[in-house]
C-alpha cells in the first residue's frame, strides 16, 4: 500500500472520529443502587433503592429473590425466598419493578412444585407460558353468584349433615393427629370424574407427610387433576408465607376459565406462625399471642378469593378447605376463632372420638355448614330428615345410660337407633362413597331397616346396599341426582330395594 493511500485512510478515519465526537451529547442515566446491610434468619436489611414499592420483588446475587416487606426511612426489610447462606454484607441488590408471580396453566396438573414454580418431583422442569400475581383483589359482591351446587366429598357424615357447596369455604379444625388431612385427601379423591380440579397446598409440613399424600394421590389416579404446591418444613419462612397465595393464584386461573376448583390449605396454623416469625424479625409490634395486628387480614384476604363467580364471568368456582390445628381442643384460641369467623362453617374433629375408633372423628354437634341444604342434592333432605336431632338425643341418652340406670323401651329404642347411626357414619380412610350408595344407606337407616341388624353386621349390610346401588335403573338414578325434591312415588322403589337387600340380615 502506498504512502498516499495510507495517508488518505488516516485522514478519513480521523475525520469520522471528529464528526462522531462533535455529534455526541453526554447524558446522565440514573440507576438506583442497593446493597445488603445485614442478613440472617431469612431476613435481609437493604440500604439504598429509595424508589422501592411495598412487596416489590428484589433481586440478590445468584438469582435469589426477596419481598420488600418493611419500607423504612433508612433501610428496607426484605423477606428472602430461598437459600441465603451465600449472601454477604455489601452484596448488590436490584429492583425488578414487579411483584411475586406464580406460574399458571394446564401444564402444572400432575406436578409437585414449590410456590415459585420450581419442581420438587422427578419429572424435570415445569413448562409454563403464563404467570399471575400471587395477590389479587377478591371478587366483588356483584361478581359472585349464590353457592347452590354441591361439592360431594364422598364422606357420608359430611355430605349428609355438613354439606359443602362449590364456592364455599369450610374450615377443618382439630388437634394434631385426628384425621384433618385425611378428610381433605378423601375430598380430592372423590372429585375424580366430577370435572373438579384440585390444588393441595402444604405449608410447613414434614417431608414424609407430604410424600405420603403424594403417594396416596398417585396410586388412585388423583394427580391427573391435582397440583401439589409444597413449602417444606425446613423451607424459609418467606416461602411458607407466600405458599397459600401462590396456590390460590393457580386455582383462580382455572376458575376464571369457568371451571370448578377445590383448594386445600394444610395448614393455616403453620402459615400464621411463619408470618408471626417474619413480623417479629422485622420488629413489627406484636399483639395477642405475639401475632401481629393484621393477622386477621392475612387470612381474610386469602379466603375471600374463594367464591362462585356469576354467569357473566364464566360461572367458575373456587372451594376452599382450610385446615387449622387446635391445642388441647381449644377452639377459642386466636387463630381458630379468626378462621371460624371468616369461613362459611367448620368441621371439628374430636380426639375423644378418634381414640374410640369412631372415624372420621367428626363431632357432629360442633360442626356446621352455613350454606346448609342449599348446596345439597334435594334427596338428601328426605334421606337425612331428623338425622342430626336423633344423633344428638342418642349422645345425651348414652351419657345418661352410663350410670347403669334402668331404661324404658322407648329410651332403649333411641339408644339402639343411635348406635346404628354412629356405625353407619363410620367410614374407612381413602374410600370415598358414591352418592347412590350413600342415599340407599341413609334411607335404610331413616326407615329403621338397620335397627334389627346386629352392630357387627352393619358393615356387611352396607356392602350389600352398595351392590344394590350399582343395579339401580336409569330413572332411579335420575331421582337420586335430580335437582327436585323427590316425592313418595320416587322414594318408594328405593326403599323397596333396601328392604330386599337387607332381608338376609334379619334375625
Amino acid at each position: 500500500m502506498s504512502d498516499k493511500t495510507i495517508s488518505r485512510v488516516l485522514e478519513n478515519t480521523l475525520a469520522g472520529l471528529s464528526e462522531i465526537r462533535e455529534s455526541f451529547i453526554p447524558t446522565l442515566q440514573l440507576e438506583e443502587a442497593g446493597w445488603v446491610e445485614s442478613v440472617g434468619n431469612g431476613i435481609a436489611r437493604v440500604k439504598g433503592l429509595p424508589g422501592t414499592g411495598f412487596e416489590e420483588l428484589l433481586k440478590f446475587p445468584d438469582d435469589l429473590y426477596g419481598i420488600a416487606f418493611n419500607l423504612e426511612e433508612e433501610e428496607i426489610g426484605v423477606v428472602l425466598l430461598g437459600d441465603y447462606w451465600h449472601l454477604r454484607t455489601g452484596d448488590p441488590v436490584e429492583r425488578t419493578g414487579r411483584v411475586v408471580e406464580a406460574p399458571v396453566g394446564e401444564s402444572l396438573l400432575g406436578r409437585v412444585i414449590d410456590p415459585l414454580g420450581n419442581p420438587l418431583d422427578d419429572k424435570g422442569p415445569v413448562h409454563y407460558s403464563k404467570t399471575k400475581p400471587i395477590e389479587e383483589t377478591a371478587p366483588s359482591i356483584m361478581d359472585r353468584a349464590p353457592v347452590n351446587f354441591p361439592l360431594q366429598t364422598g364422606i357420608k357424615v359430611i355430605d349428609a349433615i355438613v354439606p359443602i357447596g362449590r364456592g364455599q369455604r369450610e374450615l377443618i379444625l382439630g388437634d394434631r393427629q385426628t384425621g384433618k388431612t385425611a378428610i381433605a385427601i378423601d375430598a380430592i379423591l372423590n372429585q375424580k370424574d366430577q370435572q373438579v380440579l384440585c390444588i393441595y397446598c402444604s405449608i410447613g409440613q414434614r417431608a414424609s407427610s407430604v410424600a405420603k399424600v403424594n403417594a396416596d394421590l398417585l396410586s388412585r389416579g388423583a394427580m391427573d387433576y391435582t397440583v401439589m404446591v409444597v413449602s417444606e418444613g425446613n423451607a424459609p419462612a418467606g416461602l411458607n408465607y407466600i405458599a397459600p397465595y401462590a396456590a390460590t393464584a393457580m386455582a383462580e386461573y382455572f376458575m376464571h376459565q369457568g371451571r370448578d376448583v377445590l383448594i386445600v390449605y394444610d395448614d393455616l396454623t403453620q402459615h400464621a406462625r411463619s408470618y408471626r416469625e417474619l413480623s417479629l424479625l422485622l420488629r413489627r409490634p406484636p399483639g395477642r399471642e405475639a401475632f401481629p395486628g393484621d393477622i386477621f387480614y392475612l387470612h381474610s384476604r386469602l379466603l375471600e378469593r374463594a367464591t362462585h363467580l356469576s354467569d357473566e364471568l364464566g360461572g367458575g368456582s373456587l372451594t376452599a378447605l382450610p385446615i387449622v390445628e387446635t391445642e388441647a381442643q381449644n377452639i377459642a384460641a386466636y387463630i381458630p376463632t379468626n378462621l371460624i369467623s371468616i369461613t362459611d362453617g367448620q368441621i371439628y374433629l374430636s380426639p375423644t372420638q378418634f381414640e374410640l375408633g369412631i372415624l372420621p372423628a367428626i363431632d357432629i354437634g360442633k360442626s356446621v355448614s352455613r350454606v346448609g341444604d342449599k348446596a345439597q342434592l334435594p334427596i338428601y333432605q328426605t334421606a337425612t330428615a331428623g338425622l342430626k336431632l336423633n344423633h344428638s338425643q342418642f349422645v345425651e341418652l348414652e351419657n345418661f345410660a352410663r350410670f347403669g340406670t334402668r331404661l324404658d323401651s322407648r329410651t332403649q329404642k333411641v339408644l339402639d337407633h343411635g348406635q346404628r347411626i354412629r356405625e353407619v357414619l363410620k367410614q374407612s380412610n381413602l374410600a370415598p362413597i358414591p352418592v347412590t350408595e350413600q342415599i340407599l344407606t341413609l334411607l335404610a337407616l331413616k326407615q329403621g331397616l338397620l335397627d334389627a341388624i346386629p352392630l357387627e353386621q352393619i358393615a356387611a349390610a352396607e356392602r350389600t346396599l352398595a351392590t344394590t346401588a350399582g343395579q339401580l335403573t336409569k330413572s332411579e338414578l335420575e331421582a337420586i341426582r335430580g335437582d327436585q325434591v323427590p316425592d313418595d312415588r320416587l322414594i318408594a322403589p328405593l326403599i323397596q330395594h333396601c328392604e330386599a337387600a337387607l332381608a338376609e340380615f334379619k334375625p
